[in-house]
């Protein structure tokens, strides 16, 4: 019906692909307000953000938090009630708010406060609110934010790059006696984990594994609340490693891409999907991997937990709970994580202590795989030596698999890592995976800049008077403009070297050229 801001562009194809994300697709007896989210690959070209921030935020953040180029999250508030002045007899409506940015808990909390009163309201409401919210500062990593909206404060620590991993968030201390007292949100975008993996605690070690791989994955769930959740648990549980693979955490069947992944001719891609309506059970019945769960409700004692189960047994639209699949992990199970949360269950532990249990254990079992990919990429760096100001900066040697598998004898996951298993077939998986290419793409690119940056370093620290004694005009002019491209590329690039190094070889340039015959420094002072 309409969008807010007036002037921001959506082409034809995303307003239709939103609509249709924006309510549940399968019949939902229940009335009232739910929430959810979606994500949508952007139609039609790149378009500029409104928000200019040379890339400052992408590379302060998290890589799990950083602003997506080509994707869409919807965050949807959808309203269901009787209403006899309807054709259908009930009122029917959704609110939806469109951003680059992950921050789930953030914007379902906005959208809390705001949609009520807009369905109640309609579009003065949605006016005054973006005044509010245009008067936002930027998200800035590792700044405590308050963000004033309809009359109460929201506060929330944006994570940056730099924080520890599972550090439990800072303590909010600007406070700043502010009246109303703020709403302060733990976290920007960390699920209740806990309620979301319930019925799976079990098998969090296979859905670890299979997300690790990029395995292609449905969700099959009974409303959008629960799809969503449970992709978006699912795809967070890497952390601090990047899913790079796509997920959809609510998918119907009139998306663009529905014929793309219901095609048999070819193999599913690496995606996670979370779908509702019982169609899809017939249509992706030929997927590697499929979740079906229930409802999910916070009772006293451990939930029911689902089954593995034959990929063969998915045959009925009444299907049952369960993991269908035939996949077998590599790693073996992990007891001691099931009975410390059995213990928190009958001690009736508040369940984000059991989150914390969960996101701990999930980030320790990455850091114990990804340490030693670490340490080998960190050896293939050429030492510092050898990086000499009037040569180009030594390469980077290449990966090499095996013998990154040599190195796990004496400093492998073992070292961190009480799982037993076949560590050795995980990582050759892990090779053939988009999560490993986006990991050393990376990596590369980061170590690539550190060696620029230590060769600026090197010049800054070299005679270049003793240099220019025995070296004809051609070499000098060559060695300006090299050094020019370099101070260009560490600006553009952002690369990690001192302002004040910079300056030195700004001033180097300007002492060089100075040395040249006139007619030459008109040149390249042009």
């Amino acid at each position: 019906q309409l969008v807010y801001p007036h002037d921001f562009r959506l082409t034809e194809k995303e307003k239709t692909s939103i609509c249709y994300l924006s309510f549940p697709d399968s019949y939902s007896g229940g009335l009232g307000d739910t929430q959810f989210s979606f994500r949508l690959r952007q139609a039609g070209g790149s378009r500029n953000s409104p928000f200019q921030d040379d890339g400052r935020y992408n590379r302060e953040a998290p890589v799990t938090l950083q602003r997506e180029a080509a994707h869409y999250f919807g965050y949807v508030y959808f309203r269901q009630v009787k209403d006899s002045s309807m054709r259908r007899g009930y009122f029917q409506k959704s609110l939806v708010l469109v951003s680059r940015l992950p921050y789930v808990n953030l914007f379902q909390c906005l959208l809390q406060l705001i949609a009520p009163e807009y369905f109640d309201k309609l579009e003065p409401c949605l006016e005054a609110v973006c005044n509010e919210i245009d008067q936002w500062p930027p998200p800035v990593p590792g700044q405590t934010l308050n963000l004033p909206v309809m009359g109460v404060v929201i506060q929330v620590r944006i994570p940056s790059r730099v924080d520890k991993p599972g550090s439990s968030p800072v303590k909010q201390c600007n406070q700043e006696n502010l009246l109303p007292a703020p709403l302060v949100l733990p976290s920007v975008h960390e699920l209740d984990l806990f309620r979301c993996f319930q019925p799976v605690l079990i098998h969090i070690q296979m859905l670890w594994e299979l997300m690790l791989l990029g395995e292609p994955m449905v969700v099959m769930a009974p409303s959008p609340t629960v799809s969503s959740e449970m992709v978006l648990a699912l795809t967070s549980c890497l952390a601090p490693l990047r899913y790079c693979c796509d997920f959809r955490p609510y998918f119907t069947i009139h998306d663009s891409e529905f014929k793309e992944y219901t095609t048999r001719t070819q193999a599913p891609p690496s995606i996670v999907v979370g779908v509702t309506n019982p169609f899809f059970i017939k249509t992706l019945q030929h997927w590697p991997h499929i979740l079906r769960v229930g409802e999910l409700r916070m009772s006293g004692d451990l939930p029911k937990q689902v089954k593995v189960k034959k990929l063969a047994k998915l045959k009925t639209l009444d299907t049952k709970p369960g993991i269908y699949t035939s996949y077998k992990t590599f790693l073996h199970k992990d007891k001691t994580l099931i009975k410390r949360l059995l213990k928190g269950i009958q001690r009736k532990r508040p369940s984000e202590v059991q989150s914390a249990l969960l996101r701990r254990h999930l980030l320790e079992l990455t850091q114990s795989f990804i340490i030693p990919l670490e340490h080998y990429m960190a050896s293939l760096m050429p030492l510092q030596r050898a990086i000499t100001p009037w040569k180009n900066p030594p390469q980077i040697r290449p990966f090499c698999q095996e013998d990154f598998m040599k190195s796990l004898e004496h400093a492998g996951p073992q070292l961190t890592c009480v799982l037993k298993g076949d560590w050795l077939g995980l990582y050759r998986r892990f090779f053939k995976s988009p999560n490993f290419d986006g990991w050393f793409r990376q990596r590369h690119r980061e170590m690539t800049q550190k060696l620029e940056a230590l060769h600026l370093e090197a010049i800054c620290e070299a005679d270049i008077v003793a240099w220019m004694k025995d070296k004809s005009e051609v070499e000098i002019v060559d060695l300006v403009l090299k050094l020019r491209e370099k101070l260009v590329r560490a600006r553009c690039q952002h690369l990690p070297v001192k302002e004040e190094t910079l300056q030195r070889v700004s001033l180097y340039i300007d002492t060089i050229i100075g040395s040249l015959p006139e007619d030459l420094q008109t040149v390249l002072h042009h």
